[in-house]
């Protein structure tokens, strides 16, 4: 059991918030440039300054890729200046390189943190993933449903014509199958090209966002951030890991999955309760990108706490000089 006795979220969620900012500060630099690499290398450089000042002993647990892979924010990097609680860090520090090279929607800079051992240290496998927001009964919606029995179950659940339905999938062809499934439920198809820590978010705020349920697979990583954002905002989370060779299942063994079937739910993924920051990077449904205002830079941010349910938007301002 995770002792959280020391994991002050509350005085440390400003400091996360500030931690997002800075990253999508230095992205933000590089929207529409064109230069995928840079923009993340730039948000990396900065978030990893900033989790520095925080009286943390922090471990990233989801970060930028094993040990031979980043030099920065790899998973088993210890950050923080040491002096504050054992925490677990999970970071993406810019989900969306892509869309912010080319300067298209909902790229965000994304971080939680919670008591050492209260996230899943997952492989950077895939996992396939469903998702829906708060307000309905457990299992409303299960794994072990095919596509069109989830719109049917969920549709039921909101009283409401499958028409009325939409859903949030990334657009790869791995999902053709699945999608020509949904098409024939009637509902609405939302695709995406990158963000699937977004997509998921987008269901927690279905009244503002119009997404109602995300399904498909995505990185495992993203998965642990996703569940972490519903464990605050309210919402159901699954997710199975899936393998296609023998080195991704080394990739788990290494840490730490022994059931390769298990199906993960929003709880399993993040076991303790977490805080969660996203900054806007490009316009979104749900954050205002980073603009620059004359000398100054703005950002929006959304900073949440599964403890007490809180959900801040934080608008900031700096010289940008």
């Amino acid at each position: 059991m995770t002792d959280t006795a020391d994991f002050a979220d509350r005085m440390l969620s400003l400091g996360l918030a500030r931690v997002s900012e800075a990253a999508a500060i230095a992205s933000a630099k590089l929207v529409g440039r064109g230069d995928e690499k840079a923009a993340d290398q730039a948000a990396v450089n900065a978030m990893r300054e900033q989790l520095n000042m925080l009286d943390i002993a922090g471990v990233v647990v989801i970060g930028e890729g094993e040990r031979d892979e980043a030099p920065m924010l790899y998973i088993g990097e210890e950050v923080g200046t040491g002096n504050g609680p054992g925490v677990d860090i999970a970071l993406d520090p810019l989900e969306g390189t892509t869309l912010t090279a080319k300067d298209m929607p909902n790229a965000l800079t994304v971080i939680a943190m919670g008591p050492r051992g209260s996230m899943l240290h997952a492989p950077d496998v895939y996992m396939d993933k469903l998702a829906i927001g708060p307000g309905f009964a457990p299992d409303t919606v299960t794994m072990q449903m095919s596509p069109r029995e989830r719109v049917e179950a969920l549709a039921k659940a909101k009283g409401c014509k499958t028409e009325q339905i939409t859903v949030c999938v990334l657009e790869r062809p791995r999902h053709e199958a699945m999608i020509a499934e949904l098409r024939e439920t009637g509902c609405a198809i939302r695709l995406i090209t990158d963000g699937d820590v977004a997509g998921v978010i987008h269901c927690a705020e279905a009244a503002i966002t119009g997404i109602d349920m995300y399904m498909g697979s995505g990185g495992a990583p993203e998965g642990v951030l996703a569940a972490a954002a519903l464990k605050c905002m309210g919402g159901q989370f699954y997710g199975r890991l899936t393998f296609r060779n023998d080195d991704e299942r080394g990739r788990a063994s290494r840490a730490g999955i022994t059931d390769f079937d298990r199906i993960y739910t929003r709880d399993e993924l993040v076991t303790a309760d977490v805080i969660f920051a996203a900054t806007g990077v490009t316009d979104g449904s749900i954050l205002q990108g980073t603009r620059k205002d004359g000398d100054y830079m703005e950002t929006e941010t959304i900073l949440m706490r599964s403890k007490t349910g809180s959900v801040r938007r934080i608008k900031y301002r700096q010289n940008n000089q």
